[in-house]
């Protein structure tokens, strides 16, 4: 199909006459202004929700100031000492992978043998579009999970040094496979349809593409309970008893209507421990790690699950997947900006950004995209996390147990209770240990005065 987007010389293809990338016209123009244009709008609803949804100030300032904030959390010599001794062996690895991951995208993407790549491994089933999306996007998704294994064979490695990790290799590389094909699976559909869309609708595209991401990420949030947790665990019934009662009772107290409450099999890859609530209406559940029944007391499993419930309670999740619709439809619009106008496609060694060739291109602008996003993802992270642990402190009062309970998160799962500071701004979800403490004494000196 021949974009009006190009001018250039013709050329039969297999397919029929296609258009090779020369100047951008007059019309192109104007599609890459309005979708630069789209962008940036939609890239200013997202500031302003995020100014609006996000918890800036959680406590009054008390006249002596907050707590210091000691960055051992009140934890033993050797329990920081390990936990330090943990980050700084699987530290390293966790970036290089990242860096590794995106600069193999980067080779892929930003050249012509990604393309090549792509044509290659469709041809013998006719190299037809939809089979080389298809086949190209599980060709590089495996691609890029072969260059960066070793590297997490030796954060699993480091992860069974440090007892935190009970998976055996097979279910491991079980792990590994099943996340890979989900991670294929949704990209080839999402790409799918996105090349679908610049073939029927050319102009406006990146308009219908940024519609359709937006109405993605609403479904994902929706089903991802119920189709992706089950791929990882299984879920029992948390059995009748006076801790069930008493986690049922903090969710009806937070005006939480809660279906069940589950005890997931977590102890088969970690001795971790966490809990969390998901599902929306009848399906919504709280879930509690088994490690968690074994380790804790239930004062401080009470806790935790008050901290989850303080998500639901605050419109957490809701207001998490409207900042993602906006954001990615802000990237899509975006990206349909840097298809148009720049020479991209041409670099990548497609003929349009209807070619599927064009495949490397978008997973490296997705990857860098996404990684861009990081930053400003886990700065709300943060905020909305501390306000869960507000939540929490209220619903329960019972600060004692909240410290206990954090300090024992930080021992089991081995959190560096004070990362470097870059590292935490950038890459760090949850305020950290150290700060968690010191926001239950600020707590007890608001509550107290």
């Amino acid at each position: 199909m021949t974009s009006p987007e190009v001018t250039g010389p013709r050329r039969r293809t297999a397919e029929g006459p296609v258009t090779t990338i020369g100047r951008v016209t007059r019309a192109g123009r104007g599609g890459a202004r309005a979708a630069l244009l789209t962008a940036a709008v939609l890239g200013v609803s997202v500031a302003v929700v995020i100014a609006v949804r996000t918890p800036w100030h959680l406590l009054p300032e008390p006249p002596g100031g907050f707590t210091p904030v000691d960055p051992t959390a009140g934890l033993s010599p050797e329990q920081v000492e390990r936990a330090k001794s943990f980050a700084a062996a699987l530290r390293p690895a966790s970036l290089t992978s990242l860096a590794l991951g995106l600069g193999v995208s980067a080779a892929l993407g930003l050249t012509p043998l990604g393309a090549r790549i792509v044509s290659a491994v469709a041809r013998p089933f006719g190299g037809g579009r939809v089979a080389q999306i298809l086949l190209g996007v599980l060709t590089l998704t495996v691609l890029g999970q072969l260059v960066t294994l070793p590297l997490g064979i030796y954060a699993e490695v480091v992860r069974h040094r440090y007892g935190l990790s009970t998976r055996t290799w097979w279910l491991w590389l079980r792990d590994v496979a099943v996340s890979t094909a989900i991670s294929a699976a949704v990209t080839a559909l999402v790409l799918l349809v996105t090349l679908w869309l610049i073939r029927r609708v050319p102009r406006t595209w990146w308009a219908w593409a940024a519609l359709a991401a937006a109405g993605f990420v609403v479904v994902a949030s929706f089903l991802y309970p119920l189709v992706i947790e089950p791929a990882f665990n299984r879920f029992e019934p948390m059995p009748a008893g006076q801790l069930r009662t008493d986690l049922l009772a903090l969710a009806d107290r937070s005006g939480v209507p809660v279906q069940d409450v589950l005890v997931s099999d977590a102890s088969r890859r970690t001795t971790a421990l966490n809990a969390y609530v998901s599902g929306f209406g009848s399906t919504r559940r709280i879930v509690v790690y088994d490690t968690v029944l074994k380790r804790l007391p239930d004062d401080e499993i009470e806790s935790i699950v008050a901290h989850e419930l303080g998500h639901v309670v605050n419109g957490d999740v809701l207001t998490g997947t409207l900042i993602g619709a906006l954001g990615t439809a802000a990237g899509t619009a975006l990206l349909g900006w840097l298809l148009i106008a720049t020479p991209l496609v041409r670099r990548a060694g497609a003929e349009s950004a209807a070619d599927p060739r064009v495949v490397p291109l978008l997973l490296f602008l997705i990857a860098a995209g996404g990684l861009l996003a990081t930053p400003v993802q886990n700065l709300v992270s943060r905020q909305v996390e501390a306000r869960a642990d507000l939540h929490a402190l209220d619903l329960t009062r019972d600060p004692e147990a909240f410290t206990a309970m954090q300090r024992r998160l930080a021992t089991t799962n081995l959190s560096d209770p004070d990362p470097p500071a870059v590292l935490q701004w950038l890459f760090g979800s949850h305020p950290t240990a150290a700060q968690r403490v010191a926001f239950a004494q600020d707590w007890i000196e608001d509550r107290r005065g």
